[in-house]
């Protein structure tokens, strides 16, 4: 349950940034409320994994170091999700911002531990 994938660069090693769609249809949505639905937390933190083996496809998933939520994502929306891997550290750090007629807005941030 991927959302869509627009556009994406690595500007760098070690970096992947991504434009993505996120449609009503995503199964993340059902029940996730039903008079307002949103992208659960963990959908979010499942699509940075997905997308953060691209940088660190040997790693897995050890503990969140720390993550913000601090606006909610609702379906029919666009987003730019920047990932950067950080080898010496073993932390993938990651930002959703929503993409706005009025600019980028802040939805959520972390970094999330990996190990072998």
């Amino acid at each position: 349950m991927k959302p869509v994938e627009l556009q994406r660069s690595q500007p760098e090693v070690g970096k992947l940034c991504l434009r993505l769609a996120v449609p009503a249809t995503l199964g993340w949505f059902a029940g996730h409320f039903p008079t307002q639905p949103i992208l659960p937390g963990v959908a979010q933190l499942d699509w940075v994994m997905a997308y953060g083996a691209e940088l660190a496809p040997e790693m897995r998933f050890s503990s969140i170091d720390n993550v913000k939520f601090q606006c909610p994502i609702v379906p029919q929306t666009e987003l730019e999700l920047n990932l950067q891997w950080d080898a010496a550290r073993s932390v993938l750090s990651f930002s959703y911002t929503l993409l706005t007629e009025q600019g980028g807005v802040p939805a959520s941030s972390g970094k999330i531990k990996l190990c072998l």
